[in-house]
This record gives structure tokens, C-alpha cells and sequence, in this order.
């Protein structure tokens, strides 16, 4: 072939090629043109508007009314054909517009799927329990174990995850206590505003949930949280105010229970007023999978989405929906911003630019992550004698109780993440919903036989406490692993089940040599503690959990893990020593009186009180030992600052968590004597030091004025307190502030 017929050869065939590409660009722009929208460089509000004034009033309403996404028999639930099978819920999308339906899965420790009699269980990843992530009382962490999860749910094809629980523990015998963030606004707010951060860098939408005052399982579908609006921003609501100003979650899940004699996806207060106009809130609420009661109130007091409508009475956003706009019950303008809102916060996180694609999941990696996480969460409560880290000297050790032999416990109800490899144990609790009772297959036995080989182990079940006393006598070490499953719709008994006080009696009675580790959604009462050497508190600790659980006992990793919530020594404490309701009766309409605590939730109502806990909110020990020094204060606009300096005193590496509080001197106007006004992980070498420096919130020293709706800070002197606990307060500092006012929409900014 002539030169100049290969380059004629070549040309044409450059032609051809280009031809095609030529034509897809000229097609994407049409399409562009035609779909402005879908132009990445306009803001989400702008996407939102062109969007919603091109859609016809069917496909507003379609976006506003949510499927479930499981069969079940009873009652009888069909999911919507498209849903992702075993999920929580599904809202179609609209394909003319190019509107990605929304795929929704639980929950906050990682995918968790609905129990269906035909088909699998979704195996996943599972994080610690929230309450547990909160005892890490590391942001970073927090934010990684999001990520992790939020990867998770994008490659099982999921773009909303329905995560993010900040309600705060006023009652530690609440059956969700374990998803959540602890008794502190503050701590909460932080910790769970990562999580939802790192799960919204997927491009999915998270929720924060439950709005709000979600404090009880018993009668949780009538039960009414009764509380002033001051008390309330002081505490729950500022929860979850700080948590949406660092995450901005797409969406904002209405609570199952009555606030004040009102539903909460019925609450203009909660929904309107405080979410969406104080707080200027632009994503959408959700309700909780069967808290709509209504059409009319529901959307006029706030409420954007009718989640999985077969939970409810009747399908309020189907069809009467569609008649109160067109009676004008409900106007047009409130459906054209419940469209908007959704839309908005589908653009604002990825959901149309990167369409969920299901993909490889590295396990081995995640397990990494939550690994990481549990073994932070670990709280060392108790170590008299150095009796643990598990002495290189230690030749019989006998492990007892909680199927420790062969997993770690989680907790149960929609946020259960089905292990890898399958139940630990099986038949284990409820049949039906919140069960059954999960063990993952990560035992902590075999990970501490692992790790010390030389020694020999020998396991008794915990079943008779006499049995027990008899293999722990002469041992050189002995770890009781003792249990309290929890699980959504149930509160729990702050006394162990099963028998296992006095199973830990009768052990520690023939050996004083006894650790007691405990796996429990939350506080529980210790009527042995005296009698044992140790006590450990490692949570519903996750996938991973017997090798983090093991590498702490072992000395691998210096437990680092505070408490994000007050154990109380009695429940005769508890500013409603019972619990109010009566879960055999569930249309029983209750009130639980909150303005009795008010704002003093867990460590405050206790410091309120004079009350002597058992353990003190944020504490924790360490195979080491800490020192602060410097203490200093500093006042700039509307910032208090605090600096310090942190000395690892002991002969191990380790984390420690110093911990500021601050309140007035001789004021009488707060909920409490002081509060947790910021706090610091450091990670220390043996005699290194490191200063740190926290800015406190100008609303952690404030007052809400409901009237005025402003945050007010009384001039005069304020003490800044120092310590590793609420309890356990070194170095005290005095300042003196200035009087300020802030708006209702002070952000932080």
C-alpha cells in the first residue's frame, strides 16, 4: 500500500471514530440543555427549583411516599417491585426527569437488613454500638467507622442510610440507648455529626434521628416526652443542633413518640418552628416507619415523606395527600417545598451525579475500621491491684459465660447487622421483631488463647454459678463475660439477666483474681463489684469484637475508652425510678414528665442531686497514668478558650482524654452546677507531653430564653474546671465574661 493511501486510509478512519463521539457530546448537551438541573455547577437549591417547576403534581406526590422493602406475612407487607429486597424502604424515582429513586437501608452500625422467612440474610460489616463509638470520644474514629459503613450500603446499593441516632440517654434503662451517643449534647452532637459526615462522603444521604425526645421503648408509639422549650434546647434539641451544623444530614427522621401531647411527625414546634425556621434546616424531614397519624396536620407542621405507608393506619400521603392539595387543606406551595427539600438534598449529596452501582466490598479492610473503633470504646471501669493487663505469668486462665467461647453479643431491632459467616449461635431470643439475639462469629476466648499460647484456658459456660466457682478456684486469672441484650421497642432492667450476679459472686467469692467484661447496650448495677478485680466495659463491640476485647486484656492496646454515660449505683437515683407505661398495653396514651430532670440529664441531674454514681460520666482508666498542668483561659468575641498541658506520667504508651467543664460561680439560673464544655483524645509516649487547647461553644455557657428566643450569657465570674471525669476535677480556673446575646440561629459561625 502507497504512503498516500495509508494516510487516506488512516484519516477516514479517524473520521469514523470521531464521528460517534462527536455526536455523544452533541447528545449530552441537548440533554443538558433540556435537563439544566442536571448541571453539577449550579447550587442544589438552583437544581432543586428547575426541577420541581418541571414536574407534574403525580410526580411531586411520588416523592413524597415511601414503600417498605420486604415481604412479611404478618401483617401482610408487598414491597414496591424496584425495592432493594430485605431493606428498609423504597420511594420510586422519576425516570423522565432523570430522578434516581431513593433505596434506604438501616441503620447506624452498619447495613442492616429486614428478617424474611425466604430469603438470606444480607451479610455486612457491623460497627460497635453507637454508644460505644461515643465512648472513643474521638471524632476521627467516628468519622472513619461512617465512612466505612456508608461505603457499605453505596456497594449493596443503597443511597440513604438511615443513621445518625443522637437522642440523649435521660433513662439508662432505654432499650435504644446503644445507638445512640450518650447523656452529653455536646459529646453526642460531635460524635454523631462525624459519623454522619463520614457516611455522607459516599454521595448517600444520611439521616439524624430520632426528632426528637425519643427516651423510652415502653409505649414508645403513644408515650408523651413532656419538657419546657428551654429545658429542651438546652439538651436534646442542642444535640441535635450541633450534630446537623457539622454534618449537615440530608434528612431528619421524626420520632415515633408524642412531644408534649402532640405526635412528633405532627409537631409544627419541633418540625417548622425549632428544625426548619430557628435552625434554617433545608433538607427533609422523614417520619419514622409508622409515626404518620395524618394528611393535613402532618404536612402543614412539617413533615416531608410518608416513610414505607404500610407501617401506618393508611397510606396519608398517597392519595388523601393528593386530595388536601387539590381542597386546599394542604397548599400547593407546601407540596412544591416538600419536592424541593427532597430534591434538594438528592443533589446536595451526590445522589443524582453518582448513581449507587452495587460493587466488591474489602471486608478484610473494614474489619480493620471496626476493629479500631471497638478498641477505643473499651472501658477499663475498675483495676485494683494491676490484676490486668493479663499477667506474661499467668499459666491457667478460665474464661466464663456469654458464649464467649465462640462471639461477641450486638444489639437488637432494625439497626441488627447480620454477621460474616453467619450467627455465633443460633434460636437465640425473640422469633420475631426486635430478634433474634445476634452473636458474631469473633470469639474472644479463642483470641485470647491466641495470644497467649503458653497458657492454659479451660471455659465453663456460666449456666450454674456453682459449676463456675468450681473451674475459676486456683486459677491464676479469671474473665467472666457477662451480658445485657438490648434491643429497640423494650426497655431493660438495670440488673443482669440470666442469673449472672450471682454467677459473678460465687466466682469472685472463690477467686479474687476475677475480671468481669462486660457486653451491655448501656449502664447495669454491680452488686459484686467489690468482690472482683477488674471491670471492663466493652459494649456491643462489633464485628471484630473479641480481638479488640482480647488485644485490651492482653495489654496490646491501653484501653482508652470513657463513659459517655453516668452508671448509676440504684434506679432509685434516676429522676423516674420507674419507668413510666406499661408495654402490654400499646395504645396506652402516657406522659413521661421531663421537666423533672429538665435540662440536667445523667451526669447534671446526678451533680444536681449530690447523688454518688457507681461510675461518673467520662470516666475511664489506663494501663497508665495522666497529668494536667498549665490550666489557662482566655476570652476573644464569643469564644472561651482553654489551654493545658498533658503528661503521660506512667511507663506505657497510651490515649487520654482530659475533659473541660465549665459553669458560674453562685448562679442558681442553670440545670446544674456545671457542664462538659470540651474535650481532647491525645495519644502520649511514656514522659511526653502535648498541649492542648479547646474552644468552648458560647451556648454551653448560655441560658435559652424562649420568650426572646436568644441564647444568653449572664455577665460575671465562671469556673473552668479540669479533670478525667465529671467526678474527678484537678485544676480549676476562674474567668470572667462579659454579658451576650446570641441569636436563635447562632451556628458556631
Amino acid at each position: 500500500m502507497k504512503r498516500q493511501q495509508m494516510r487516506s486510509l488512516v484519516m477516514a478512519l479517524m473520521l469514523t471514530t470521531a464521528l460517534p463521539t462527536a455526536a455523544a457530546h452533541a447528545q449530552a448537551a441537548t440533554a443538558s440543555a433540556s435537563k439544566p438541573w442536571m448541571n453539577p455547577k449550579l447550587s442544589a437549591d438552583q437544581r432543586a427549583d428547575l426541577i420541581v417547576a418541571q414536574m407534574t403534581q403525580d410526580e411531586k406526590l411520588t416523592l413524597v411516599f415511601g414503600y417498605f422493602g420486604s415481604n412479611q406475612e404478618k401483617p401482610k407487607f408487598t414491597p414496591h417491585a424496584e425495592a432493594r429486597m430485605g431493606s428498609a424502604g423504597y420511594i420510586p424515582g422519576i425516570a423522565r426527569l432523570g430522578v434516581p429513586p431513593q433505596w434506604e437501608t438501616d441503620a447506624g452500625v452498619g447495613v442492616a437488613t429486614q428478617r424474611e422467612s425466604s430469603d438470606p440474610y444480607l451479610e455486612r460489616t457491623s460497627l460497635p454500638s453507637g454508644i460505644a463509638t461515643a465512648a472513643t470520644w474521638n471524632p476521627d474514629l467516628a468519622f472513619k467507622g461512617g465512612a466505612m459503613i456508608g461505603s457499605e450500603a453505596r456497594s449493596s446499593g443503597f443511597n440513604v442510610q438511615l443513621a445518625g441516632g443522637v437522642n440523649l440517654a435521660r433513662d439508662p434503662r432505654n432499650g435504644r440507648n446503644f445507638e445512640y451517643g450518650g447523656e452529653d449534647p455536646l459529646l453526642a452532637g460531635v460524635m454523631v455529626g462525624a459519623q454522619i459526615r463520614g457516611i455522607q462522603s459516599n454521595n448517600i444521604i444520611s439521616t439524624i434521628k430520632h426528632w426528637a425526645l425519643n427516651g423510652q421503648e415502653t409505649n414508645r408509639m403513644t408515650v408523651s416526652s413532656n419538657i419546657a422549650d428551654a429545658a429542651a434546647r438546652q439538651s436534646d434539641f442542642l444535640a441535635f443542633e450541633l450534630a446537623i451544623e457539622q454534618s449537615q444530614p440530608g434528612s431528619v427522621m421524626c420520632a415515633y413518640n408524642r412531644i408534649n401531647s402532640v405526635y412528633a411527625c405532627e409537631s409544627d414546634w419541633l418540625m417548622n418552628e425549632v428544625l426548619k425556621k430557628d435552625w434554617g434546616y433545608k433538607g427533609y424531614v422523614m417520619s419514622d416507619w409508622g409515626a404518620t397519624h395524618s394528611t393535613a396536620k402532618a404536612a402543614n407542621a412539617g413533615l416531608d415523606q410518608e416513610s414505607a405507608y404500610t407501617f401506618d393506619k393508611e397510606p396519608f400521603f398517597g392519595a388523601p395527600l393528593k386530595a388536601a392539595v387539590a381542597d386546599g387543606s394542604v397548599p400547593q406551595a407546601r407540596l412544591d417545598d416538600m419536592a424541593k427539600r427532597i430534591t434538594r438534598s438528592m443533589f446536595a449529596h451526590g445522589l443524582f451525579d453518582h448513581p449507587v452501582v452495587k460493587g466488591p466490598i474489602d471486608f478484610a479492610a473494614h474489619a480493620k475500621v471496626t476493629q479500631a473503633d471497638a478498641e477505643e470504646a473499651i472501658v477499663l471501669l475498675k483495676n485494683d491491684g494491676g490484676l490486668l493487663p493479663i499477667a506474661k505469668s499467668a499459666k491457667k486462665i478460665v474464661v466464663i459465660g456469654s458464649h464467649s467461647d465462640v462471639g461477641v453479643l450486638s444489639g437488637g431491632g432494625s439497626s441488627q447487622v447480620f454477621p460474616i459467616g453467619g450467627m455465633a449461635v443460633k434460636g437465640l431470643g425473640p422469633k420475631g421483631f426486635p430478634g433474634p439475639i445476634v452473636y458474631h462469629p469473633n470469639s474472644p476466648l479463642k483470641a485470647l488463647q491466641a495470644r497467649n499460647p503458653g497458657a492454659q484456658f479451660v471455659y465453663d459456660d456460666g449456666s450454674d454459678p456453682a459449676a463456675a466457682a468450681k473451674a475459676a478456684a486456683g486459677a491464676d486469672l479469671v474473665i467472666v463475660f457477662a451480658h445485657q441484650w438490648a434491643a429497640e421497642s423494650q426497655d431493660y432492667s438495670l440488673t443482669l439477666a440470666d442469673n449472672q450476679d450471682a454467677v459473678i459472686d460465687a466466682v469472685a467469692s472463690a477467686n479474687a483474681k476475677t475480671a468481669v467484661v462486660l457486653e451491655t447496650g448501656g449502664a447495669v448495677l454491680m452488686p459484686w463489684l467489690s468482690k472482683v478485680g477488674a471491670v471492663v466495659e466493652a459494649w456491643f463491640p462489633g464485628a471484630n469484637g473479641g480481638e479488640a476485647v482480647a488485644r485490651v486484656l492482653t495489654g496490646e492496646v491501653n484501653p482508652s475508652g470513657r463513659l459517655p454515660v453516668t452508671f448509676p449505683a440504684s434506679a432509685d437515683q434516676l429522676p423516674r425510678p420507674v419507668i413510666d407505661g406499661d408495654n402490654s398495653k400499646p395504645e396506652l396514651m402516657v406522659d413521661a414528665n421531663y421537666d423533672i430532670e429538665g435540662a440536667a440529664v445523667g451526669y447534671k441531674w446526678f451533680d444536681k442531686k449530690g447523688h454518688q454514681p457507681l461510675f461518673a460520666f467520662g470516666h475511664g482508666l489506663s494501663y497508665s497514668t495522666f497529668g494536667y498542668s498549665d490550666l489557662k483561659t482566655s476570652v476573644a468575641g464569643d469564644t472561651l478558650t482553654v489551654s493545658f498541658k498533658v503528661t503521660n506520667t506512667g511507663k506505657a504508651a497510651g490515649k487520654d482524654v482530659p475533659q473541660v467543664y465549665v459553669g458560674p460561680k453562685g448562679a442558681s439560673n442553670w440545670e446544674a452546677p456545671r457542664r462538659l464544655g470540651g474535650f481532647k483524645k491525645v495519644d502520649l509516649a511514656p514522659g511526653a507531653s502535648t498541649t492542648v487547647s479547646v474552644s468552648v461553644d458560647p451556648r454551653l455557657l448560655a441560658t435559652f430564653d424562649s420568650k426572646a428566643k436568644t441564647w444568653n450569657i449572664a455577665a460575671g465570674a465562671y469556673e473552668v474546671s479540669l479533670g478525667a471525669s465529671s467526678r474527678d476535677l484537678g485544676a480549676k480556673a476562674d474567668v470572667t465574661l462579659a454579658a451576650k446575646t446570641l441569636p436563635v440561629s447562632y451556628d458556631g459561625k
